[in-house]
């Protein structure tokens, strides 16, 4: 997982996995589409994404053609989910919360204030 979030810790490695996301391309036409980077500068980002198993690198004569892999997102998908379920478990039961307050002339939205500021510790604005 240390490989996937070195990979994806660069902007640059970031735009390209975008840029292959939908179809696959050639370094030269990766290289074109980034300006400003030296081709060696690519080469050596696709090497990284490679290695994290984020693309795949197929041959054709001279050219190599890359590919996103989106199972190389696996891991992270595993270890972000938790997370993600928690939050989600929270916010339904600020929602739950907040309905049965009732609708009646803004309580709710002023009980929801008082409840996000208690959690910050501090007072409502």
């Amino acid at each position: 997982m240390d490989d996937l979030f070195l990979a994806l810790g660069a902007s640059r490695r970031r735009e390209i996995l975008s840029f292959v996301r939908r179809r696959e391309r050639s370094a030269g036409e990766i290289h074109r589409a980034l300006g400003g980077v030296t081709f060696g500068a690519v080469s050596q980002h696709l090497g990284v994404l490679e290695r994290a198993g984020l693309v795949t690198v197929r041959r054709e004569g001279r050219s190599r053609l890359y590919r996103a892999r989106p199972r190389g997102l696996d891991p992270l998908r595993r270890w972000l989910e938790p997370m993600w379920d928690d939050a989600l478990a929270s916010l339904k039961g600020f929602a739950e919360a907040e309905s049965a307050l009732g609708n009646d002339g803004g309580k709710p939205a002023r009980a929801a204030r008082r409840s996000r500021a208690r959690a910050r510790g501090g007072r409502e604005r």
